[in-house]
């Protein structure tokens, strides 16, 4: 397991500004407040694993001896070898600290700040395996994006990686879920094209939404 220390994450305040709809706001001073109290907090941290893909089986790949089961994951690397578990956060003092406040604004602009944060952090991640290991395009698939891959895959790509929580200090939970919840996990694998998870899911109203939704595409991949 590879982890990257110290990952540089510059918050943007008027991205921030946009991200909360407060646009028009006039006075920014307390929000200015809040994204430099954010930006003391955040620990960027990032541990991913260079795999080999052993095995390809009907909607089955097998890493390292263990078997990841999802159809999507299987048709997006049939023509790769080479693919890149990961995990990555923000720490967890940014979170303390939304906790510790009493007004549910100052909650919720925090979280917001530290959403942003995080996918920054992902972005350097991506940039690193992009130039390090002379990727082209890369897509991610994270346990629990799709139904096709629940949130119950947390356990075997953790156990692929191996220790996580001595790495960069991310636990899973029993539930699998991660602590610090500002953490995301995944795989990462070279395409042609880029590949969204939103292509495959037809909620409504998804703010985390990246593209749209494919109904063609999804009876393409079966799901």
């Amino acid at each position: 397991m590879i982890t990257l220390e110290h990952i540089t994450v510059s918050l943007d305040p008027e991205k921030i500004k946009r991200r909360l709809h407060m646009e028009e706001m006039g006075d920014w001073g307390p929000g200015q407040t809040l994204i430099e109290t954010a930006q003391s907090l955040i620990s960027a941290r990032a541990a991913y694993k260079i795999c080999f893909i052993e095995a390809k089986h009907e909607g089955v790949i097998v890493i390292d001896g263990i078997r990841l089961t999802s159809k999507v994951l299987r048709k997006n690397v049939d023509k790769v070898e080479r693919i890149f578990p990961y995990v990555i956060t923000i720490g967890n003092k940014l979170e303390d600290k939304a906790r510790a406040y009493e007004d549910l604004l100052e909650q919720y602009c925090l979280d917001t700040i530290g959403n942003v944060a995080l996918n920054l952090a992902q972005k350097y991640l991506e940039y690193h395996l992009r130039s390090r290991y002379a990727l082209g395009e890369v897509s991610y698939i994270g346990p629990g994006s799709l139904h096709d891959w629940p949130i119950e895959n947390q356990r075997p790509l953790f156990s692929i990686l191996g220790d996580v929580e001595a790495s960069i200090g991310v636990r899973l939970e029993e539930n699998f879920l991660m602590i610090p919840t500002k953490s995301l996990s995944g795989i990462y694998f070279p395409t042609e094209i880029r590949f969204y998870t939103c292509q495959l899911c037809p909620r409504k109203d998804c703010g985390a939404r990246r593209a749209a939704y494919d109904e063609n595409l999804a009876k393409e991949y079966g799901i």
